[in-house]
């Protein structure tokens, strides 16, 4: 049975006492602000400020390391998420999943997409508020990418699923703070693996997504592909492409 102390916890991954953490709240003054505020205020600095992108290394990195890398996916910006959150006292746990890997189609370079298994782990961070869990999702993605996204396929009118979204509305996703759940690749969900405390938890029980030769090559090769492939999204000429990529 899990207590309330479980979520606040300090772990190895969730390194909340790191001098460069510690530095970016203070600097911040996050820790003057209302629970509220302060978690508002840590979700759109993970959304916006760390940009999207794949990390050098594993989903298990340390929230220092991310912070000093300065972009995350959703498995590494949820372990800063949770870490601020916690560094803050706000209490946080993982929900992890598997996604359908055709939501990273477009995001992904051609050859990478076709090495990546079909489901891919997946975590969102959950964080309590007013006696309820609430869930932040719509953090993985900045607020460039996604409007980049938007513009490429400005006359989509349906679901969408593809370049790291999955989402009932391109136009209008669920990714703005209101106190409410935030969702930007719900709709590519496969498999629920559970609740967990945190991510060291999960990763001792499911691994990463990289492995074996595949995280080889990824570690050495791939993650730098794929960042130039989301640099060239983000920074690309606004749209007229059909909205080929949707559900189904």
């Amino acid at each position: 049975m899990r207590t309330q102390q479980d979520y606040l916890q300090r772990t190895e991954i969730l390194d909340f006492d790191a001098p460069p953490i510690t530095r970016l709240i203070d600097s911040r003054g996050w820790r003057q602000l209302p629970a509220e505020q302060a978690a508002r205020a840590v979700y759109e600095f993970c959304r916006d400020e760390i940009l999207f992108g794949y990390n050098a290394g594993a989903d298990s990195l340390p929230a220092s390391a991310i912070l000093a890398e300065g972009l995350g996916h959703c498995n590494t910006k949820s372990n800063l998420l949770m870490a601020l959150l916690r560094a803050l006292g706000i209490a946080c746990r993982l929900r992890a999943f598997t996604i359908d890997k055709r939501l990273q189609k477009g995001a992904m370079t051609a050859f990478v997409y076709f090495m990546a298994p079909r489901e891919i782990l997946h975590t969102w961070v959950e964080v309590e508020l007013h006696g309820q869990w609430v869930v932040l999702e719509g953090v993985i993605l900045d607020q460039h990418y996604l409007r980049a996204v938007q513009d490429r396929f400005s006359n989509c009118q349906h679901a969408f699923l593809g370049y790291a979204v999955a989402t009932p509305s391109l136009a209008e996703p669920a990714v703005q703070w209101t106190g409410r759940d935030t969702y930007i690749q719900r709709e590519g969900i496969a498999r629920e693996l559970g609740l967990y405390a945190s991510p060291d938890d999960f990763y001792r029980e499911h691994k990463t997504n990289l492995n074996g030769v595949k995280g080889w090559l990824y570690h050495n090769f791939f993650y730098k592909l794929l960042n130039d492939n989301v640099r060239r999204i983000r920074e690309g000429t606004p749209g007229s492409q059909a909205c080929n990529h949707q559900s189904g």
